[in-house]
């Protein structure tokens, strides 16, 4: 295992060079894995698993007639390697949970009652076993527990397994009951498709998970995109311009090169005046937003936002009342100019830039 140098700190990581897919074949040569749930990581998984040779079972519930079309659509076979919930249960050594943390607690009394000692219970987040007195997924002391969390989403995991590339993945053991949970572990880390995988715990993950997604991964990428847009548009700028300037920049551009170089070689690359400002205005934004991911966190590790999820997510509208919210944000004049932005964008992808021949955004470099 390699140990390499973040920000001065060394951390273990396990690539694909040092665990080869013929390694993980090779642990996992018995195992029947049952992947439950065929929603947003379940497809990516269970194909990228079945692609690289793994004997691969569905568990999706019919009840979910969409997701079970899906499943059918990609090339699983109902009664062959698609099944209810609790007959793929029933059958896979290495139990995979990839339904929603809320489902989780659902259908957890089906799960448990068909665990068998030597068995694998598998999560891609530590949402149920860390807040267990909310979720009650508690498992027997007979069957390993283990992670494996991409960073990314299900689409993410399989469009770059599909392009030969791979997704990070952290990866944990909270039990070990067979001896083998950490084989197992990386063997499925591999199996999935991850570039590499690093150790965490289920705690670590779901504090880090939940905080990165209400804050700079979703929510406040979101909140300070609809901040900007709306001082613009205030001031008299138009949609477009608005926008561009708000949203199309930033991922069409921007973000790809902090991406491939890191934000210092982006602020070297911009034109003076962007990296000035930049530069003077960054701490007067991470003030300012320093108290609400204090805040964020706190009530991550309380439990509190748990509870919200759990019995918002829960509810029979859930459904219905998810699309309404996100009927609204689409069709806010931000995002409608966002479409409009999308259709007008060239059909070939553009080259990459070199690093020194322009700067970001198509400005000068200075």
């Amino acid at each position: 295992m390699a140990l390499i140098n973040f920000g001065g700190t060394e951390e273990e990581v396990i690539t694909r060079e040092e665990f080869p897919m013929e390694k993980a074949r090779e642990i996992l040569k018995e195992e029947t894995i049952a992947v439950i749930g065929y929603g947003v990581q379940g497809p990516a998984q269970s194909l990228n698993m079945k692609e690289n040779g793994f004997n691969v079972i569905i568990g999706q519930s019919k009840k979910f007639q969409k997701d079970w079309d899906r499943a059918v659509k990609d090339g699983w076979e109902p009664d062959k390697n698609l099944f209810d919930i609790e007959e793929a249960a029933k059958r896979g050594t290495i139990i995979q949970m990839l339904v929603s943390d809320a489902a989780q607690k659902t259908i957890w009394p089906v799960i448990s009652k068909n665990l068998k000692p030597d068995n694998a219970i598998y999560f891609s987040h530590g949402f149920s076993v860390v807040y267990q007195d909310q979720t009650k997924v508690i498992p027997p002391k007979y069957v390993d527990v283990i992670m494996v969390a991409p960073k990314g989403s299900g689409t993410s995991l399989r469009r770059n397994f599909l392009s030969g590339a791979g997704i990070n993945s952290s990866f944990a053991i909270e039990q070990d009951a067979t001896g083998r949970a950490r084989d197992r572990c990386i063997a499925l880390g591999i199996a999935v498709g991850s570039g590499y995988l690093f150790p965490t715990t289920f705690k670590k993950e779901v504090f880090s998970d939940l905080t990165g997604e209400r804050g700079v991964l979703m929510g406040a990428l979101a909140g300070v995109m609809e901040a900007q847009y709306q001082v613009l548009r205030k001031h008299g700028h138009s949609p477009s311009e608005a926008f561009n300037e708000t949203v199309e920049e930033l991922t069409e551009s921007l973000i790809r090169l902090v991406g491939e170089n890191g934000m210092d070689w982006m602020y070297a690359n911009c034109s003076a005046t962007a990296q000035r400002g930049a530069l003077d205005w960054k701490p007067r934004f991470k003030e300012a937003v320093m108290p609400v991911f204090q805040e964020l966190y706190s009530k991550v590790a309380s439990g509190e936002e748990t509870k919200r999820v759990l019995n918002t997510c829960s509810s029979d509208n859930y459904q219905a009342d998810l699309s309404k919210e996100l009927e609204i944000m689409g069709n806010s004049e931000m995002w409608l100019a966002g479409k409009a932005t999308r259709a007008l964008r060239p059909k070939e992808p553009a080259k990459n830039i070199s690093e020194s021949t322009r700067g970001v955004g198509g400005r000068e470099s200075n």
